[in-house]
């Protein structure tokens, strides 16, 4: 099942002009990031990610509840609760994953509590020079998976606790209001697996897998 985004309400945005890329989209105030992080994941796709002069359209996310979701960092690490109750919604949680790669999450606090993965984005800003931090020619492997994309846009462990909120430089930016998502069962884990938290524009070459290793796409989320 194929289910169509509806239009960023004008209550999370600095404004609510045009959603032409072509002009500077308006940021995400804070209450985007009051809600459920099922929500947020779904409702970030189609969404611009800024990194000073580096961004792209978020085309990937995965949604984590912070309670009740064991694959969520709360689940095993104090350090993550720690940070949920320490940090606004919209802050920048950043770690680093089996020593190799960075990944870059952003903190949600509505009714329920967690965290979205950044997955993938489509590189439009700064392109020349993630090629130089990747390594690679191929536009479709600068940002096609979580490791991938903070390297391409530089982001560490000293972006962890920014907030996203404040900060044009460091911040999401409207997307089009008519993005299609598709979901799937979220990916790279190892507990949890039977969660649809995955959320992707079909379609789109920049997304971390190819069509056949979605899985189970077009699931509805179990619970939130």
């Amino acid at each position: 099942m194929v289910a169509s985004i509806r239009p960023i309400g004008k209550s999370w945005l600095l404004s609510a002009h045009s959603r032409n890329f072509l002009r500077p989209a308006p940021m995400l105030r804070r209450p985007f990031f009051e809600r459920d992080p099922v929500t947020c994941a779904r409702e970030l796709v189609g969404c611009r990610l800024n990194c000073g002069s580096l961004g792209g359209i978020v085309v990937e996310t995965e949604a984590y509840d912070a309670e009740g979701d064991e694959a969520c960092h709360t689940a095993f690490r104090p350090s993550a609760r720690a940070f949920v109750a320490s940090h606004q919604a919209g802050s920048a949680y950043v770690y680093f994953s089996y020593g190799v790669h960075w990944m870059l999450n952003v903190l949600v606090k509505g009714k329920r509590e967690g965290f979205v993965l950044i997955r993938a984005l489509e590189p439009t800003n700064g392109i020349e020079e993630m090629k130089r931090a990747r390594a690679t020619q191929d536009p479709r492997q600068l940002c096609s998976g979580p490791g991938k994309l903070t390297r391409a846009l530089g982001v560490s462990g000293i972006h962890h606790g920014i907030d996203f909120c404040t900060d044009t430089d460091f911040s999401f930016a409207a997307g089009r209001g008519n993005q299609v998502t598709e979901s799937s069962l979220r990916i790279g884990i190892s507990r949890a697996l039977e969660l649809p938290w995955r959320f992707y524009a079909p379609g789109n070459p920049h997304v971390g897998r190819s069509r056949n290793q979605q899985g189970r796409a077009g699931l509805k989320p179990a619970r939130l």
